[in-house]
């Protein structure tokens, strides 16, 4: 993936949910409690992204320094995240069951996630001699255009 040259911004402008999920290895050397954890989001993104009805825009892996693996996602909006996160017959629910299993409360695997809806025009997104990433992998990118100080206009709301 190359860089490509120049500011850019995401060519989305609608709605959106931001979704931060991500588990904390606080015992390293009981990697039968965290390898399941982190080997179970995988097979969640492959159905996701055979499924362009299930809402689910794409994601970013992220490492949060040694312990802390983190995953950004962008969603349509939240009744289709919830909906996924409670279907039955979805990769998710039997993970998260597992994790509640084998896990539990033992402390051994943290588990977190944060999800923020934002309303059109209230996110801006610049990138700056990157590659394709975060929003504007998923959405494509478009030229920045006006002043670079001029954050609160680009957001077309108050702030």
């Amino acid at each position: 993936m190359g860089v490509i040259t120049g500011r850019k911004t995401a060519a989305f402008s609608g709605p959106l949910v931001v979704f931060v999920i991500g588990m904390r290895i606080n015992h390293f050397h009981k990697v039968g409690k965290w390898l399941p954890v982190l080997k179970a989001m995988p097979p969640m993104l492959e159905e996701l992204a055979k499924d362009p009805d299930s809402g689910y825009l794409g994601s970013e892996n992220m490492l949060a320094g040694l312990r802390q693996v983190c995953l950004l996602q962008y969603w349509r909006d939240f009744d289709s995240l919830e909906a996924y996160a409670r279907s039955r017959d979805r990769q998710h629910w039997p993970a998260w069951v597992a994790f509640n299993k084998a896990v539990g409360s033992d402390g051994t695997v943290g588990i977190f996630h944060e999800t923020y809806a934002i309303d059109a025009g209230r996110y801006e997104t610049i990138y700056g001699n990157m590659p394709h990433w975060g929003l504007g992998k998923v959405a494509g990118l478009t030229d920045a255009t006006g002043s670079r100080n001029e954050a609160r206009s680009r957001m077309k709301a108050s702030v």
